[in-house]
Formats: C-alpha cells, structure tokens, sequence
C-alpha cells in the first residue's frame, strides 16, 4: 500500500493504493490489472493510526484498511496469461506447478517513504514537484531544490511527516502468530 503523503495533490494525505508488482522482467510489469485506490470519507489517514491488511492465500492477495476491503485479487488464471505478456516473451513460471506463480513463495516486507522518482508517480508541474521525470539529474535536482520542500516535512521541530508505525503483526494460516518488531 503506497501514498504520497502531500496535501492538496492527487493521491495525498486522505487516500492510497493498493498495487501488486509482477512480470518476467522490467519493464513488464502489468500492474494496472492488481490496482485499486482507496480515500478515506472524511479526514486524513495521518489523523489516527490505522489497520492496514495484507491476506494473501493460494487464491488470492486480498488488501484491506480497517476492516474495509480495497484489492481483491484472484489467482484464477496463472500469472503470466493473467499479465498478458506477449508470446514473444520466455513465461518464468512456465513450470510452476501453481497458478499463483511468482506469488508462491516467500516475500519481504518491506515500509517505505515515496518522495520522488521519475515515474510520474509525481506528475511533472504538480504539487510544487521540482524536477521533470526526463531530467537525467533528477535526483541531483530534488536534493538541489531542499529549500523548496524540506520545510514541508516539520523536521527536526516534529516527526509529523515521518512514516509512523505502531506495530506489525504476522498470522500464518495454521493460527501461529509471529510479532515483528516496529
């Protein structure tokens, strides 16, 4: 689950996504098909902590934020038919004996803070963005403009702007419970 976390664009402080990565290799990755997004009715998501979930069986990879169901993905067709990958393509999982294939195996998981790129996960002109996605220095031009942006962030005065994480909770499907420390 990804947000951008800024006010006043889109995909900011009230909403997120839910999105599943996946392909033979970059830069195929189908990801459109295993996406969803999410606003909360009122509010921001930095209002409160929230219960963000991740169930992930043999048949699907199911999201959800506080009880309320955001991406319902079924492994109803193997992955690579499912991604529609041309025929041209080598399938990695081709001998896989299950449909779920590459999502049959173990995984990391992973928090992160999104605060640039050039994907156009920041479209260029928007939200005082002040790099372009075809600037080859894009990095070098993000730090460069700090001046612009790093106020934003309330640091080191509070950790507002900081990913916040109460706890995290890991079930297995057997009933044991594994605790990760946050």
């Amino acid at each position: 689950m990804e947000s951008r976390g800024n006010d006043n664009c889109q995909g900011g402080v009230n909403s997120f996504a839910s999105t599943l990565h996946w392909g033979p290799g970059y830069p195929m990755d189908p990801w459109q098909k295993a996406h969803a997004e999410y606003t909360v009715p009122s509010g921001t998501l930095n209002d409160d902590f929230h219960i963000y979930e991740l169930e992930w069986t043999e048949d699907h990879i199911i999201t959800r934020i506080d009880d309320t169901e955001v991406l319902n993905f079924p492994f109803d067709e193997d992955m690579f038919t499912k991604g529609e990958f041309p025929s041209t393509v080598n399938n990695p999982w081709e001998h896989s004996k299950n449909k779920n294939a590459p999502f049959d195996q173990e995984f990391f998981i992973l928090f992160n803070v999104a605060v640039g790129g050039t994907n156009d996960y920041f479209p260029d002109g928007q939200c005082g963005k002040t790099w372009t996605n075809d600037d080859p220095r894009a990095v070098n031009t993000f730090y460069d403009s700090k001046d612009a942006w790093y106020h934003t962030w309330n640091y080191p005065e509070t950790h507002d702007s900081a990913l916040q994480i109460d706890y995290v909770k890991v079930f297995s499907l057997d009933g044991e419970e594994g605790f990760l420390e946050a």
